[in-house]
């Protein structure tokens, strides 16, 4: 997650945002909300242009069907929810009620509470427990570093043929290139940046874009 580009100059940051369809009021009272209710956790949150990015590739992949694994307080799936169909779906997965209690809130506001469910609970036994055929148009996956891996073996075999997974933070501020940091999450992301790489089921494209995003199209 992350709250502007790491990797522009301020000055190129903005004027890319000037050339982006801007994120709404509604957009901007939940990153206000978050800030004031969460100050040392609120850096978590995804930055508007990916929420902007996540409603596009929603309706350009025609999707109906999507699920998230990480919440937080509900940018990416207010973004997502609000850009399916009428009947879409929108799963969202993550442990917090803390956390969720205000992308609920957003929800509402919104009026695509109809649209979501949200479980609570590791997000590795909530994907196990759904059926493993293809069902997903979409997915984001934006929670702890050290499964990706997991929710990546856990999504592929249930997202449709054509369906598309973005992953976040996949260049967690440059740390995957040095040699210097061995922590448990940057190893994990080193890790699943070559997985992805090698996984011959996807087309993928990692993009310099926020943290690092990577979008992955089944094959």
């Amino acid at each position: 997650m992350a709250s502007s580009s790491a990797y522009l100059p301020e000055h190129l940051h903005a004027y890319t945002l000037a050339h982006t369809t801007p994120a709404d009021d509604l957009v901007g009272e939940l990153v206000a909300r978050t800030r004031e209710a969460l100050p040392e956790q609120s850096r978590m949150q995804i930055c508007p242009e990916q929420a902007t990015l996540l409603a596009m590739l929603t309706r350009l992949t025609g999707a109906r069907d999507a699920v998230e694994v990480g919440t937080f307080t509900g940018l990416s799936s207010l973004a997502v929810a609000r850009a399916l169909p009428a009947d879409g779906t929108m799963l969202c997965l993550d442990v917090s009620e803390e956390y969720t209690a205000i992308a609920r809130e957003f929800w509402a506001k919104a009026g695509v509470e109809d649209k979501v469910t949200l479980t609570l609970g590791p997000a590795v036994d909530s994907l196990a427990a759904l059926p493993d055929t293809p069902r997903f148009d979409l997915a984001f996956i934006d929670a702890d570093k050290v499964n990706y891996e997991r929710y990546w073996a856990a999504l592929l075999p249930r997202m449709r043929t054509g369906g598309v997974i973005v992953v976040d933070n996949v260049l967690w501020s440059g740390r995957v290139l040095d040699p210097a940091e061995d922590d448990a999450d940057t190893a994990a992301l080193r890790a699943f940046n070559a997985l992805v790489a090698r996984d011959h089921r996807v087309d993928t494209v990692m993009l310099l874009f926020a943290d690092g995003l990577t979008v992955a199209r089944k094959r």
